[in-house]
């Protein structure tokens, strides 16, 4: 696919890996939207792409909301007339051992984490096949391919994540769609996810249940991704899958083995691997 003058839509745009895929698209030509719920850092990276000499404009976008979905496409067309990518990349994430996290935790993961990606879908694919071809990626993770502990409900969200985005692909196939699907499954990425709590509602942050499981896996978390892969190096690897029609996005290939092991335990001796 030839990105150059089509439009992309992002979200969770204003910061980490969606900001790096928004300045990686308007570099390679195309015409941007950006969405986040977090306003102040929206409209800071909005103006950082729009001063680069690329056109760009900011939606202010809660993705559990079906109807902020709609009103992100709405803007969209209005601004620019057509959309021809979509990338579902708002995220958040708990950690909590299964059995010790509240429904709220689970509703809030589930929300913005496999809900919004739906929704995004949903709301999307009808308006980039409109346009004869484009693309539709969304961010899984490697929890998407292998289910640790201590990340229950972020788990079940990525793993459905990485369901709905092989679905799409198989449909698209199936129907000879010009449209393709991919998933990106990051390892370790130095963003601010383990803070992603700063936009939660704090009545319903009150319902988490704090563990010492939990809280120890999240220190771990913290420290392994502040000394993970910078962003801006994934942005890249976005437009590779959507110019050369590839499903996968593996940041980290080596960790991919651990997806593989599994399976082949699972062939062996029917054991779940640790």
């Amino acid at each position: 696919m030839d990105v150059n003058g089509k439009v992309a839509v992002v979200t969770g745009a204003a910061s980490g890996m969606g900001l790096a895929m928004a300045e990686t698209f308007a570099d390679a030509g195309m015409k941007v939207v950006l969405a986040d719920i977090e306003e102040a850092a929206l409209k800071t990276a909005t103006a950082r792409i729009v001063d680069s000499g690329h056109e760009a404009i900011g939606v202010r976008t809660d993705v559990a909301q079906l109807a902020e979905i709609e009103a992100l496409a709405a803007a969209t067309l209005k601004q620019f007339g057509a959309v021809h990518v979509l990338c579902n990349n708002a995220g958040v994430g708990v950690g909590a051992p299964v059995g010790e996290t509240s429904i709220a935790d689970w509703k809030w993961t589930l929300d913005i984490d496999l809900w919004g990606p739906i929704y995004g879908v949903e709301t999307f694919l009808p308006l980039i096949e409109d346009q004869g071809e484009g693309h539709i990626n969304s961010t899984a993770s490697m929890a998407g391919l292998y289910a640790g502990a201590s990340l229950g409900a972020y788990n079940v969200a990525k793993h459905g994540v990485v369901a709905l985005m092989a679905s799409l692909e198989r449909d698209l196939r199936w129907r000879d769609s010009k449209v393709r699907a991919s998933v990106l499954c990051p390892g370790p990425i130095n963003t601010n996810i383990v803070d992603s709590e700063r936009n939660r509602e704090p009545e319903d942050a009150a319902q988490h249940i704090s563990s010492e499981q939990g809280q120890k896996f999240w220190d771990f978390l913290t420290r392994t991704l502040a000394n993970g892969m910078d962003p801006a190096d994934v942005g890249p690897m976005v437009l590779d899958a959507i110019t050369e029609e590839k499903f996968w996005i593996l940041t980290h290939p080596e960790m991919g083995e651990v997806a593989i092991n599994q399976t082949r335990a699972m062939l062996d001796d029917q054991r779940l691997t640790r």
